[in-house]
Protein backbone atom coordinates (compact mmCIF):
# COMPACT_ATOMS: atom_id res chain seq x y z
CA UNK A 1 0.00 0.00 0.00
CA UNK A 2 3.05 2.19 1.27
CA UNK A 3 4.55 1.52 -2.42
CA UNK A 4 1.10 2.61 -4.36
CA UNK A 5 0.75 5.83 -2.05
CA UNK A 6 4.01 6.60 -3.15
CA UNK A 7 3.54 6.14 -7.13
CA UNK A 8 -0.40 7.66 -6.02
CA UNK A 9 1.04 11.11 -4.78
CA UNK A 10 4.65 11.10 -6.82
CA UNK A 11 3.48 10.02 -9.98
CA UNK A 12 -0.06 9.64 -11.30
CA UNK A 13 -0.66 13.65 -9.84
CA UNK A 14 2.14 14.72 -11.54
CA UNK A 15 1.27 15.56 -14.70
CA UNK A 16 4.73 16.25 -16.45
CA UNK A 17 6.09 13.16 -15.08
CA UNK A 18 3.35 11.15 -16.14
CA UNK A 19 3.25 12.64 -19.72
CA UNK A 20 7.22 12.01 -20.10
CA UNK A 21 7.01 8.70 -19.13
CA UNK A 22 4.30 7.98 -22.04
CA UNK A 23 7.11 9.81 -24.40
CA UNK A 24 9.44 7.37 -22.68
CA UNK A 25 7.59 4.34 -23.27
CA UNK A 26 6.66 5.04 -26.62
CA UNK A 27 10.43 6.28 -27.59
CA UNK A 28 11.40 2.78 -26.07
CA UNK A 29 8.70 0.85 -28.10
CA UNK A 30 10.03 2.58 -31.15
CA UNK A 31 13.52 1.09 -30.38
CA UNK A 32 15.04 4.22 -30.53
CA UNK A 33 18.76 4.56 -29.82
CA UNK A 34 19.26 5.85 -26.11
CA UNK A 35 20.34 9.20 -26.68
CA UNK A 36 16.88 9.99 -28.42
CA UNK A 37 15.01 8.44 -25.99
CA UNK A 38 16.84 10.82 -22.80
CA UNK A 39 16.44 13.38 -25.39
CA UNK A 40 12.48 13.58 -26.49
CA UNK A 41 11.66 12.33 -22.65
CA UNK A 42 13.69 15.16 -21.06
CA UNK A 43 12.06 18.02 -23.74
CA UNK A 44 8.23 16.15 -23.14
CA UNK A 45 8.57 16.95 -19.54
CA UNK A 46 10.49 20.47 -20.25
CA UNK A 47 7.77 21.34 -22.67
CA UNK A 48 5.35 20.36 -20.34
CA UNK A 49 6.94 22.45 -17.62
CA UNK A 50 6.98 25.60 -19.75
CA UNK A 51 3.28 25.18 -20.79
CA UNK A 52 1.89 24.71 -17.04
CA UNK A 53 4.45 27.78 -16.01
CA UNK A 54 2.71 30.23 -18.41
CA UNK A 55 -0.44 28.42 -17.36
CA UNK A 56 0.10 29.54 -13.76
CA UNK A 57 1.64 32.97 -14.60
CA UNK A 58 -2.23 33.44 -16.70
CA UNK A 59 -4.02 31.46 -13.42
CA UNK A 60 -2.27 34.19 -11.02
CA UNK A 61 -3.33 37.59 -12.96
CA UNK A 62 -6.53 36.15 -13.33
CA UNK A 63 -6.96 35.45 -9.67
CA UNK A 64 -6.67 39.33 -9.26
CA UNK A 65 -8.35 39.95 -12.06
CA UNK A 66 -11.44 37.61 -10.65
CA UNK A 67 -11.26 38.81 -6.93
CA UNK A 68 -11.07 42.95 -7.72
CA UNK A 69 -13.89 42.66 -10.83
CA UNK A 70 -16.24 40.79 -7.96
CA UNK A 71 -15.70 43.60 -5.43
CA UNK A 72 -15.71 46.52 -8.21
CA UNK A 73 -19.69 45.45 -9.35
CA UNK A 74 -20.07 44.10 -5.54
CA UNK A 75 -21.29 40.54 -6.91
CA UNK A 76 -22.00 37.94 -4.23
CA UNK A 77 -22.95 34.42 -4.81
CA UNK A 78 -21.66 31.31 -4.82
CA UNK A 79 -18.16 30.73 -5.97
CA UNK A 80 -17.70 27.00 -8.81
CA UNK A 81 -14.55 25.36 -6.56
CA UNK A 82 -13.77 21.78 -7.25
CA UNK A 83 -10.98 22.48 -5.04
CA UNK A 84 -12.91 23.04 -2.20
CA UNK A 85 -14.83 19.55 -2.42
CA UNK A 86 -12.20 17.86 -2.77
CA UNK A 87 -10.45 19.36 0.56
CA UNK A 88 -13.75 18.69 2.21
CA UNK A 89 -13.64 15.54 1.23
CA UNK A 90 -10.28 14.54 2.37
CA UNK A 91 -10.42 16.12 5.62
CA UNK A 92 -14.31 16.18 6.90
CA UNK A 93 -15.44 13.20 5.19
CA UNK A 94 -11.66 11.04 4.89
CA UNK A 95 -11.81 9.85 1.49
CA UNK A 96 -8.01 10.83 0.75
CA UNK A 97 -6.84 7.26 0.50
CA UNK A 98 -10.25 6.38 -1.79
CA UNK A 99 -9.88 9.26 -4.30
CA UNK A 100 -6.35 8.61 -4.37
CA UNK A 101 -6.59 4.90 -5.07
CA UNK A 102 -9.57 5.41 -7.62
CA UNK A 103 -7.40 8.21 -9.39
CA UNK A 104 -5.03 5.39 -10.39
CA UNK A 105 -7.93 2.96 -11.03
CA UNK A 106 -9.50 5.36 -13.98
CA UNK A 107 -5.88 5.85 -15.68
CA UNK A 108 -6.14 1.66 -15.58
CA UNK A 109 -9.97 1.19 -17.02
CA UNK A 110 -9.33 4.28 -19.23
CA UNK A 111 -6.11 2.15 -20.90
CA UNK A 112 -8.06 -0.95 -20.91
CA UNK A 113 -11.03 0.68 -22.44
CA UNK A 114 -8.64 1.87 -25.26
CA UNK A 115 -7.42 -1.32 -25.98
CA UNK A 116 -10.40 -3.12 -26.46
CA UNK A 117 -12.67 -0.72 -27.64
CA UNK A 118 -13.06 1.27 -30.68
CA UNK A 119 -12.33 4.34 -28.68
CA UNK A 120 -8.44 4.72 -28.79
CA UNK A 121 -8.27 7.82 -26.48
CA UNK A 122 -5.69 8.21 -23.50
CA UNK A 123 -6.48 10.87 -21.07
CA UNK A 124 -2.99 12.36 -19.75
CA UNK A 125 -4.31 15.76 -17.76
CA UNK A 126 -3.82 14.10 -14.46
CA UNK A 127 -5.55 17.17 -12.95
CA UNK A 128 -8.09 17.05 -14.43
CA UNK A 129 -8.01 13.00 -14.09
CA UNK A 130 -8.38 14.16 -9.99
CA UNK A 131 -11.07 16.40 -9.92
CA UNK A 132 -13.21 13.22 -12.39
CA UNK A 133 -11.51 10.62 -9.32
CA UNK A 134 -13.05 13.28 -6.53
CA UNK A 135 -16.55 13.46 -7.72
CA UNK A 136 -16.59 9.98 -8.54
CA UNK A 137 -16.36 8.83 -5.03
CA UNK A 138 -17.97 11.92 -3.47
CA UNK A 139 -21.22 10.44 -5.06
CA UNK A 140 -20.44 6.57 -4.97
CA UNK A 141 -19.98 7.46 -1.08
CA UNK A 142 -23.24 9.58 -1.10
CA UNK A 143 -24.56 6.47 -2.76
CA UNK A 144 -23.89 4.19 -0.06
CA UNK A 145 -20.96 2.95 -1.39
CA UNK A 146 -17.49 2.38 1.29
CA UNK A 147 -14.04 0.38 0.71
CA UNK A 148 -13.50 -1.37 -2.64
CA UNK A 149 -17.04 -1.22 -4.30
CA UNK A 150 -16.85 2.31 -3.63
CA UNK A 151 -12.94 1.90 -5.13
CA UNK A 152 -14.36 -0.47 -8.13
CA UNK A 153 -17.61 1.59 -9.09
CA UNK A 154 -15.50 5.40 -8.98
CA UNK A 155 -12.98 3.65 -11.17
CA UNK A 156 -15.15 2.38 -13.84
CA UNK A 157 -17.13 5.39 -14.00
CA UNK A 158 -14.27 7.79 -13.95
CA UNK A 159 -12.61 5.82 -16.62
CA UNK A 160 -15.30 5.47 -18.51
CA UNK A 161 -15.75 9.17 -19.04
CA UNK A 162 -11.85 9.45 -19.57
CA UNK A 163 -12.15 7.55 -22.11
CA UNK A 164 -15.60 8.61 -23.78
CA UNK A 165 -14.91 12.23 -23.08
CA UNK A 166 -12.10 12.78 -26.24
CA UNK A 167 -14.04 10.80 -28.27
CA UNK A 168 -17.20 13.25 -28.01
CA UNK A 169 -15.03 15.85 -28.89
CA UNK A 170 -12.79 14.39 -31.48
CA UNK A 171 -14.99 14.57 -34.82
CA UNK A 172 -14.64 18.94 -34.37
CA UNK A 173 -11.01 18.40 -33.26
CA UNK A 174 -10.09 16.64 -36.32
CA UNK A 175 -11.39 20.18 -38.18
CA UNK A 176 -9.72 22.64 -35.89
CA UNK A 177 -6.01 20.59 -36.24
CA UNK A 178 -6.29 19.14 -39.52
CA UNK A 179 -5.48 16.00 -38.45
CA UNK A 180 -6.44 12.81 -35.97
CA UNK A 181 -3.00 12.54 -34.05
CA UNK A 182 -3.97 14.45 -30.60
CA UNK A 183 -6.71 14.45 -28.94
CA UNK A 184 -8.63 16.68 -26.08
CA UNK A 185 -8.02 15.65 -22.19
CA UNK A 186 -10.39 18.33 -20.60
CA UNK A 187 -13.81 17.53 -19.03
CA UNK A 188 -15.33 20.69 -20.16
CA UNK A 189 -16.26 18.75 -23.02
CA UNK A 190 -20.17 19.08 -22.82
CA UNK A 191 -19.73 22.60 -22.75
CA UNK A 192 -17.36 22.26 -26.05
CA UNK A 193 -19.96 20.51 -27.96
CA UNK A 194 -23.01 22.20 -26.66
CA UNK A 195 -20.87 25.26 -28.36
CA UNK A 196 -20.27 23.82 -31.44
CA UNK A 197 -24.18 23.01 -31.82
CA UNK A 198 -25.22 26.65 -31.29
CA UNK A 199 -22.41 27.71 -33.17
CA UNK A 200 -23.12 25.74 -36.31
CA UNK A 201 -27.10 26.49 -36.01
CA UNK A 202 -26.18 30.12 -36.25
CA UNK A 203 -23.06 31.31 -37.74
CA UNK A 204 -21.69 31.10 -40.93
CA UNK A 205 -18.40 29.16 -41.05
CA UNK A 206 -16.74 30.69 -43.78
CA UNK A 207 -15.77 33.99 -41.75
CA UNK A 208 -13.05 33.15 -39.25
CA UNK A 209 -11.80 34.73 -36.71
CA UNK A 210 -9.00 34.24 -37.62
CA UNK A 211 -9.29 35.96 -41.09
CA UNK A 212 -10.80 39.49 -40.19
CA UNK A 213 -9.19 42.19 -42.72
CA UNK A 214 -7.60 45.06 -40.67
CA UNK A 215 -6.71 48.28 -42.13
CA UNK A 216 -2.76 49.25 -42.53
CA UNK A 217 -2.89 51.63 -39.55
CA UNK A 218 -3.73 48.66 -37.51
CA UNK A 219 -2.00 45.76 -39.19
CA UNK A 220 0.21 45.21 -35.80
CA UNK A 221 -2.86 43.66 -34.33
CA UNK A 222 -2.35 40.67 -36.25
CA UNK A 223 0.34 39.56 -34.26
CA UNK A 224 -1.23 37.40 -32.01
CA UNK A 225 0.12 38.96 -28.61
CA UNK A 226 -0.82 42.34 -29.65
CA UNK A 227 -4.29 41.68 -30.20
CA UNK A 228 -4.31 39.86 -26.80
CA UNK A 229 -2.84 42.95 -24.92
CA UNK A 230 -5.28 45.56 -26.58
CA UNK A 231 -8.48 43.88 -25.44
CA UNK A 232 -6.80 42.73 -22.02
CA UNK A 233 -5.04 46.00 -21.18
CA UNK A 234 -8.73 47.71 -20.86
CA UNK A 235 -10.41 45.09 -19.10
CA UNK A 236 -7.98 45.34 -16.06
CA UNK A 237 -8.19 48.84 -16.05
CA UNK A 238 -12.02 49.02 -16.54
CA UNK A 239 -12.08 46.77 -13.38
CA UNK A 240 -9.54 48.87 -11.56
CA UNK A 241 -11.23 51.79 -11.71
CA UNK A 242 -14.32 50.49 -10.92
CA UNK A 243 -12.58 48.78 -7.71
CA UNK A 244 -11.00 51.49 -6.38
CA UNK A 245 -7.46 52.29 -4.90
CA UNK A 246 -8.72 50.60 -1.56
CA UNK A 247 -9.65 47.45 -2.93
CA UNK A 248 -6.79 47.01 -5.35
CA UNK A 249 -4.05 47.93 -2.25
CA UNK A 250 -4.50 44.62 -1.36
CA UNK A 251 -2.48 43.67 -3.83
CA UNK A 252 -0.65 46.49 -5.65
CA UNK A 253 0.98 47.79 -2.11
CA UNK A 254 2.67 50.64 -2.64
CA UNK A 255 2.49 50.80 -6.61
CA UNK A 256 -0.38 52.99 -8.35
CA UNK A 257 -2.55 51.02 -8.78
CA UNK A 258 -3.48 51.74 -12.45
CA UNK A 259 0.05 51.35 -13.45
CA UNK A 260 -0.20 47.77 -10.99
CA UNK A 261 -3.83 46.79 -13.11
CA UNK A 262 -1.82 47.61 -16.35
CA UNK A 263 1.43 45.63 -15.61
CA UNK A 264 -0.60 42.94 -14.82
CA UNK A 265 -2.30 42.34 -17.70
CA UNK A 266 0.82 42.36 -19.44
CA UNK A 267 1.97 39.77 -17.00
CA UNK A 268 -1.26 37.87 -18.90
CA UNK A 269 -0.24 38.03 -21.97
CA UNK A 270 3.83 36.90 -20.89
CA UNK A 271 2.15 33.99 -19.83
CA UNK A 272 0.28 33.11 -22.63
CA UNK A 273 3.34 34.08 -24.87
CA UNK A 274 5.03 31.30 -22.22
CA UNK A 275 1.86 28.79 -23.07
CA UNK A 276 2.41 28.90 -26.66
CA UNK A 277 6.00 27.98 -26.52
CA UNK A 278 5.93 25.51 -24.22
CA UNK A 279 2.46 23.78 -26.31
CA UNK A 280 4.51 23.42 -29.51
CA UNK A 281 7.56 21.76 -27.62
CA UNK A 282 5.40 19.47 -25.63
CA UNK A 283 3.70 18.66 -29.25
CA UNK A 284 7.03 18.08 -31.54
CA UNK A 285 7.99 15.84 -29.13
CA UNK A 286 5.11 13.80 -27.64
CA UNK A 287 3.32 13.17 -30.53
CA UNK A 288 6.17 11.08 -32.56
CA UNK A 289 6.87 9.55 -29.42
CA UNK A 290 3.19 8.53 -28.66
CA UNK A 291 3.74 6.48 -32.04
CA UNK A 292 5.28 3.56 -30.54
CA UNK A 293 2.46 3.20 -27.92
CA UNK A 294 0.31 3.27 -30.44
CA UNK A 295 1.84 0.71 -32.29
CA UNK A 296 2.30 -1.70 -29.91
CA UNK A 297 0.40 -1.21 -26.44
CA UNK A 298 -2.95 0.33 -27.46
CA UNK A 299 -2.82 0.41 -31.42
CA UNK A 300 -4.41 3.34 -32.85
CA UNK A 301 -4.23 4.96 -29.96
CA UNK A 302 -4.19 8.80 -29.51
CA UNK A 303 -2.60 11.18 -26.15
CA UNK A 304 -5.91 13.01 -24.77
CA UNK A 305 -4.15 16.13 -23.81
CA UNK A 306 -5.16 19.53 -21.92
CA UNK A 307 -6.92 22.45 -23.67
CA UNK A 308 -4.11 24.91 -23.77
CA UNK A 309 -2.69 22.95 -26.69
CA UNK A 310 -5.22 24.34 -29.04
CA UNK A 311 -4.47 27.54 -28.15
CA UNK A 312 -2.33 28.20 -31.12
CA UNK A 313 -4.84 26.78 -33.78
CA UNK A 314 -7.27 29.54 -33.09
CA UNK A 315 -5.72 32.91 -31.02
CA UNK A 316 -8.15 35.18 -31.80
CA UNK A 317 -11.22 32.50 -30.80
CA UNK A 318 -9.65 32.22 -27.78
CA UNK A 319 -10.17 36.14 -26.56
CA UNK A 320 -13.17 36.13 -28.07
CA UNK A 321 -14.42 33.01 -26.38
CA UNK A 322 -12.96 34.23 -23.04
CA UNK A 323 -14.91 37.31 -23.91
CA UNK A 324 -18.12 36.16 -24.53
CA UNK A 325 -18.29 33.09 -22.14
CA UNK A 326 -18.13 35.64 -19.62
CA UNK A 327 -20.81 37.83 -21.07
CA UNK A 328 -22.60 34.52 -21.25
CA UNK A 329 -21.71 33.83 -17.67
CA UNK A 330 -23.13 37.17 -16.18
CA UNK A 331 -26.31 36.60 -17.90
CA UNK A 332 -26.48 33.24 -16.31
CA UNK A 333 -25.56 34.68 -12.70
CA UNK A 334 -28.19 36.70 -12.80
CA UNK A 335 -30.98 33.92 -14.22
CA UNK A 336 -30.24 31.31 -12.17
CA UNK A 337 -32.26 32.55 -9.45
CA UNK A 338 -34.86 33.39 -11.56
CA UNK A 339 -35.06 29.62 -11.71
CA UNK A 340 -34.82 28.99 -8.10
CA UNK A 341 -31.31 27.90 -8.15
CA UNK A 342 -28.69 29.36 -6.24
CA UNK A 343 -25.97 32.23 -7.85
CA UNK A 344 -23.01 31.13 -8.89
CA UNK A 345 -20.09 33.75 -9.83
CA UNK A 346 -18.45 33.87 -12.59
CA UNK A 347 -14.84 32.07 -12.52
CA UNK A 348 -12.70 34.01 -14.59
CA UNK A 349 -9.77 31.10 -14.86
CA UNK A 350 -12.45 28.70 -16.43
CA UNK A 351 -14.14 31.53 -18.28
CA UNK A 352 -11.03 31.81 -19.95
CA UNK A 353 -8.76 28.20 -19.97
CA UNK A 354 -12.99 26.30 -21.00
CA UNK A 355 -14.48 29.31 -22.67
CA UNK A 356 -11.54 30.19 -25.17
CA UNK A 357 -11.37 26.51 -26.11
CA UNK A 358 -15.17 27.13 -26.76
CA UNK A 359 -14.27 29.64 -28.85
CA UNK A 360 -12.48 27.56 -31.04
CA UNK A 361 -14.67 25.27 -31.41
CA UNK A 362 -17.32 27.82 -32.10
CA UNK A 363 -15.04 28.98 -34.63
CA UNK A 364 -14.63 26.03 -36.27
CA UNK A 365 -18.19 25.24 -37.41
CA UNK A 366 -19.90 28.89 -37.03
CA UNK A 367 -17.35 31.46 -37.69
CA UNK A 368 -17.11 34.28 -36.30
CA UNK A 369 -20.58 34.91 -35.67
CA UNK A 370 -21.01 31.67 -34.28
CA UNK A 371 -18.49 32.41 -31.87
CA UNK A 372 -20.39 35.13 -30.41
CA UNK A 373 -23.40 33.41 -29.98
CA UNK A 374 -22.43 29.95 -29.02
CA UNK A 375 -20.55 31.74 -26.39
CA UNK A 376 -22.67 33.70 -24.55
CA UNK A 377 -24.91 30.43 -24.74
CA UNK A 378 -21.27 28.41 -23.30
CA UNK A 379 -21.29 30.86 -20.86
CA UNK A 380 -25.12 30.52 -19.27
CA UNK A 381 -24.65 26.69 -19.82
CA UNK A 382 -21.74 26.72 -17.45
CA UNK A 383 -23.64 28.57 -15.25
CA UNK A 384 -26.70 26.87 -14.94
CA UNK A 385 -25.32 23.19 -14.80
CA UNK A 386 -23.44 23.79 -11.60
CA UNK A 387 -26.12 25.72 -9.75
CA UNK A 388 -28.24 22.47 -10.70
CA UNK A 389 -25.82 20.48 -8.87
CA UNK A 390 -25.32 22.52 -5.74
CA UNK A 391 -28.55 21.10 -4.10
CA UNK A 392 -27.41 17.82 -4.54
CA UNK A 393 -23.92 17.98 -3.05
CA UNK A 394 -25.89 19.97 -0.24
CA UNK A 395 -27.49 16.95 0.48
CA UNK A 396 -24.13 15.20 1.28
CA UNK A 397 -23.04 17.98 3.65
CA UNK A 398 -20.89 20.20 0.69
CA UNK A 399 -23.28 23.29 1.91
CA UNK A 400 -22.61 26.51 -0.48
CA UNK A 401 -20.35 24.49 -2.35
CA UNK A 402 -20.10 23.49 -6.86
CA UNK A 403 -17.49 22.46 -9.18
CA UNK A 404 -17.07 23.93 -12.50
CA UNK A 405 -15.85 21.51 -15.34
CA UNK A 406 -19.34 20.35 -16.91
CA UNK A 407 -18.08 16.83 -17.41
CA UNK A 408 -17.29 16.36 -13.60
CA UNK A 409 -21.02 18.13 -13.17
CA UNK A 410 -22.12 15.43 -15.17
CA UNK A 411 -20.67 12.74 -13.54
CA UNK A 412 -22.42 14.05 -10.73
CA UNK A 413 -25.96 13.60 -12.26
CA UNK A 414 -25.13 10.32 -13.61
CA UNK A 415 -24.62 9.09 -10.02
CA UNK A 416 -27.48 10.94 -8.75
CA UNK A 417 -30.03 8.84 -11.49
CA UNK A 418 -28.64 5.94 -10.73
CA UNK A 419 -29.25 6.25 -6.89
CA UNK A 420 -33.01 6.83 -7.77
CA UNK A 421 -33.30 4.10 -10.33
CA UNK A 422 -32.22 1.43 -7.27
CA UNK A 423 -34.34 3.69 -4.61
CA UNK A 424 -37.34 2.73 -7.00
CA UNK A 425 -36.35 -0.84 -6.64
Amino acid sequence: MQVLNFIIKNILTQASVVVGLIALLGLVLQKKPIGTVVSGTMKTILGFLVLSAGSSVIQGSLAIFGDLFNKAFGLKGLVASIEGINGQAMTDLGLGSEIAITLAGIFIVNIILARITPFKYIFLTGQALLWESTLCVVFAYFCGLRGLPLIIVGSIVGGAFATLMPAFAQPVMRQITGSDDIALGHFCTFGYMFTALIAKLTGDKSKSTEDVALPKSLEFLQDTYLSVMVVMVPFYLIVAIFAGPKACAEYAGATNYIVFMFLQALQFVTGLYVLMAGVRLLLAELVPAFQGISMKLVPNSKPALDCPVLFPYAPNAVILGFIFTTIGSIIGMFLTPMLGLPMILPGVMSNFFAGGTAGIFANQVGGRRGTIIGCIAHGIFIMILPALLSPMLGQIGFQNMTCTDVDTVVTGFFFMIIKSIAGIF
